[in-house]
């Protein structure tokens, strides 16, 4: 099945990440990762979502998704034409001897260290799923003690922007307030 990425711009409200998300467990889509976090408007928050489904289907949840009360506006944004990242902290065993190995492989991914201690080393790290995959990958030898990874997030590039039409100001019919 093909990978969509989905940016929804809803009010900040409660409990709209709930009912969104919603829509795709009852139409029993596995969500592969989820986000979501205020805009530059405190009014306003971004959730991203990134799912495996088949197109015809997913057309249906976005349909669905734009109906919600509290939800602005919902675009698909394709790989080609969106910047997406993840973020992952990561503690691996080190000790004397190894530090300075991990240490190499840290500036070889552009990551950061962000804890050290007599037997570990935390690192931050963000980049595209298969940047994260190979230092994963890379740190393994030294026994990862512990992960931590964000769900996707994504922005349309250059100057294109997810305009925001303005919040609604009239009441929806009740039939349509529900999905």
């Amino acid at each position: 099945m093909p990978k969509h990425t989905l940016s929804v711009l809803a009010e900040n409200t409660p409990g709209v990440l709930a009912r969104t998300t919603a829509l795709f467990s009852r139409r029993g889509f596995n969500i592969e990762s989820v986000a979501e976090g205020t805009t530059h408007d405190p009014g306003i928050s971004r959730i991203t979502i990134v799912v495996n489904a088949e197109d015809r289907l997913l057309e249906q949840v976005i349909k669905q998704i734009g109906k919600l009360v509290n939800v602005l506006k919902v675009v698909e944004l394709e790989p080609s034409a969106a910047i997406q990242r993840e973020l992952v902290l990561v503690k691996v065993g080190a000790d004397n001897e190894t530090r300075s190995q991990v240490a190499e492989i840290v500036r070889l991914f552009r990551a950061k260290t962000v804890d050290v201690s007599p037997e570990a080393v935390t690192i931050e790290a963000s980049g595209d799923a298969d940047k994260l995959e190979a230092l994963l990958k890379m740190l393994e030898p030294f026994g990862v003690k512990e992960l931590v990874q964000s769900g996707t997030i994504a922005i349309g590039r250059g100057a294109r922007e997810i305009g925001v039409p303005p919040l609604r100001a009239v009441v929806r019919p009740r039939w349509q307030a529900t999905a």
